[in-house]
């Protein structure tokens, strides 16, 4: 990768695993389909410049509006980059990663490929993937913190499409309506969070609560973690939290079914299967819960109300903020390429070239790269622009991005709901809770 400035520091970087059947083929994959990177197997013509005649091809997940808009990109590129055809290879979500590692098991890796942070590493260690800094793309614009979000065991697999915040959601409306005034994002506790969550749902009466529980997504146990100057994973991707931390993160959970601030545990549960829409800020029915930043449109949609984003609980509270990038998702390219040049090419347009963002908007999270981020701003819709705003507002707390996740963290989302969900109806409690978790994730990441 090239860059303006100095050389990257080499600091660091939904509930699905790979079945069965793709986890056997990518453990048997050898590598692609012809040289790596720097190879002199590209098919480019001898007087067209670099480039002409060649074909690459590009797979990504998503639902059909990413794909329609994405072909947009692809002809846009195309049009701009004459002699180099990119080649379509998409799914859904659900077969995208058994797809993938077929494909790849057979040889037949994609030239640029879209991977997801919890099975990043598995590709990575596997040497399915090229190290982008040995090719031509300019990283100059996207903060250093969001480059390392990427990087392997210190080698960089991927540059993260745009990022997301799991952040607290607000709707001051039911606040106000309750008499009960929003807290200080700046300054709360996580002790603040349980009192007012309980104070609200008093105020507030039957039928609504202060917050929806926290504690199905393991991204909440990585932000108190990383506030108490611990990861959840160390670069070596074993376990960097320890068991006080972890039995903390649970008791909340259990202190706000006490207090009366979120539902009794049945309730809770068939509420968080509920998705955004059906969510109690969706319902009108609570007054806060944690969410991924990008989620702030469907849940002020599903909700008719003008929610707000506020920073999570304990983010003054103890050695150092713990709130962070996410990558929305990454590109990565073959590290058997026939084509490094111009699969590089292609990456830094998707990343750097502002009538891609145009197009794309925040599909891909909020852009990376801040002078594209920049010139979007005037074209997202409200709930968008109020996650740049606050985006922006968190760069300079944002300390640096958590380490890769190792292989297996595919499993811990569920992992964490299954125990989340024993302390809720009573069955753990915190103590035993943290000891079954740091258990079973050890087990399921050290595979």
């Amino acid at each position: 990768m090239r860059a303006t400035t100095t050389r990257r520091g080499r600091t660091r970087a939904a509930f699905i695993a790979l079945t069965a059947a793709g986890a056997m083929a990518l453990g048997a994959c050898a590598g692609g389909s012809g040289g790596g990177p720097g190879s002199d197997s590209t098919e480019a013509s001898d007087e067209g410049g670099d480039g002409d005649g060649v074909t690459i091809r590009f797979s990504w997940w998503g639902s059909d509006d990413r794909h329609q808009t994405t072909q947009e990109i692809i002809d846009l590129f195309e049009e701009k980059n004459p002699g180099i055809t990119v080649e379509p290879d998409f799914t859904d979500w659900g077969g995208y990663w058994d797809k993938l590692a077929t494909t790849v098991a057979g040889g037949d890796t994609p030239d640029v490929m879209t991977q997801e942070e919890r099975f990043i590493a598995d590709y990575a260690t596997r040497d399915v993937l090229a190290d982008l800094e040995t090719l031509d793309i300019d990283t100059s614009e996207i903060p250093e913190t969001i480059v390392d979000s990427g990087r392997v065991e210190g080698t960089a697999y991927g540059l993260a499409t745009g990022v997301n915040a799991y952040a607290m959601m607000v709707d001051p409306q039911i606040f106000a309506d309750a008499g009960v005034e929003v807290p200080d994002d700046t300054t709360w506790t996580w002790e603040d969070f349980v009192n007012v969550s309980g104070e609200l749902s008093k105020a507030a009466g039957d039928g609504v609560w202060g917050t929806q529980d926290i504690g199905f997504n393991e991204a909440g146990l990585s932000i108190l973690a990383r506030q108490k100057g611990q990861n959840l994973y160390n670069e070596d991707g074993s376990l960097g939290v320890d068991k006080e931390t972890v039995e903390q993160f649970f008791q909340i959970g259990l202190d706000l079914q006490e207090n009366g601030g979120s539902p009794d545990g049945s309730r809770t549960v068939e509420i968080q299967n509920a998705g955004p829409e059906g969510s109690l800020l969706g319902t009108n029915a609570g007054g806060m819960g944690v969410w991924w930043s990008n989620q702030l449109g469907a849940l002020s949609g599903a909700s008719g109300h003008e929610l707000e984003l506020m920073r999570v609980p304990g983010e003054t509270e103890y050695d150092r903020t713990g709130m962070f990038f996410k990558p929305a998702m990454f590109y990565s390219i073959s590290a058997t390429t026939e084509h490094p040049e111009e699969s590089a090419k292609f990456v830094d347009f998707l990343l750097n070239d502002p009538d891609v963002a145009a197009l794309q908007l925040t599909d891909r999270g909020l852009p990376s790269n801040l002078t594209v981020r920049e010139s979007i701003l005037g074209d997202l819709e409200a709930a968008d622009a109020k996650v740049a705003e606050f985006m922006t507002d968190l760069e300079d707390e944002i300390v640096d991005g958590p380490p890769v996740p190792p292989n297996g963290a595919g499993d811990v989302q569920d992992i964490m709901i299954r125990i989340n969900s024993e302390v809720l109806f009573g069955s753990m409690t915190p103590a035993e809770a943290a000891d079954a978790f740091l258990s079973e994730v050890a087990a399921a990441t050290s595979k």
